[in-house]
């Protein structure tokens, strides 16, 4: 009976070190972070995202070196689009994939209150120009294009971080960016309201250069536009526009620019300070530039300017 209790007690510590060894080992074993595509292929509720991505062969490139910022669309995200990504051409899925990704691992926190304006990785601008998205952050949380919630931020991965979003953001023209801005309504409603149909036009293919003005610049002459018919409105907001897709860079002091209206105005640039000069002597800062939508490209005034004829 001794020998077998020796035995059966010698048994024991071999096993439990052969466990506590085991356990050891697995303690030591660091788990490898996972690229954007890994995490994504392994959430049940990106399946969708994952086809859509392999199909037009980005898979690899998200799985691959670099940083990069995913607003992630769930599968609910796509069957609330309402679009059977089977009817879309390789190159319209992609874009659609593309913008939603940014270039840089944009974390929640990098977020300032308020809105910015972000470069996506689709290039379906014109000239091959990177399309803008709007990112919105309040108290509320973060959207984006005022359409998708981020409803899960911060996934981080080895080549980035993952946002989830519940809705897909499409790319946007023109109207569709001054739609998107609650900075924007008074102008939206002054492009429905003019004559010669300008929703419609600036919708169109273009390219277009519009120096949108802010609501509050609308605001400040509302006894002005109260006064115009509809035809005196539309040669006001056909001032704003230049035909082309004019980028900031290509602005340059004491630069005559003419617009649709027909009638010109002069920009002018002392170090980072941009404004412009209209036909009245009227000046108006260009307090942003170079939004970037799919037919043309958005420079934001604090001013509403003037042409001389009305």
């Amino acid at each position: 009976m001794k020998n077998l209790t020796n035995v059966l007690g010698v048994t024991l510590l071999v096993l439990f070190g052969i466990f506590t060894t085991a356990c050891s080992d697995d303690d030591n074993q660091v788990q490898q972070p996972q690229t954007i595509s890994q995490i994504a292929a392994g959430d049940a509720q990106f399946s969708t995202l994952v086809g859509a991505l392999d199909r037009v062969g980005l898979v690899s490139v998200l799985d691959g070196a670099g940083t990069f910022t995913v607003f992630a669309p769930t599968n609910a995200a796509f069957d609330a689009l309402g679009v059977d990504l089977n009817t879309l051409t390789d190159d319209q899925l992609k874009d659609i994939l593309l913008y939603h990704v940014l270039g840089a691992q944009v974390m929640s926190t990098d977020l300032s209150e308020g809105q910015t304006y972000a470069s996506t990785a689709s290039t379906s601008g014109p000239n091959g120009t990177a399309l803008s998205v709007l990112i919105e952050k309040s108290s509320s949380g973060v959207k984006v294009n005022n359409v998708a919630n981020v409803t899960t931020a911060d996934i981080e991965a080895s080549n980035g971080v993952i946002h989830v979003i519940d809705n897909v953001i499409l790319p946007l023209d023109i109207v569709g960016h001054a739609a998107a801005n609650s900075n924007f309504t008074e102008l939206v409603g002054a492009l429905g309201a003019a004559s010669g149909d300008l929703v419609t036009v600036l919708s169109g293919d273009g390219p277009f250069t519009v120096f949108a003005p802010l609501n509050s610049a609308f605001e400040a002459i509302s006894d002005v536009t109260a006064t115009l018919t509809a035809d005196q409105l539309a040669k006001v907001l056909t001032y704003h526009v230049v035909a082309g897709n004019v980028l900031s860079s290509q602005l340059s002091n004491g630069m005559t620019v003419a617009t649709v209206n027909g009638e010109s105005f002069t920009i002018n640039i002392n170090g980072s300070a941009v404004t412009i000069t209209d036909a009245n002597g009227n000046v108006a800062n260009v307090v942003l530039t170079d939004v970037q939508a799919t037919n043309g490209v958005i420079h934001v005034l604090d001013k509403v300017i003037l042409p001389e004829s009305l």
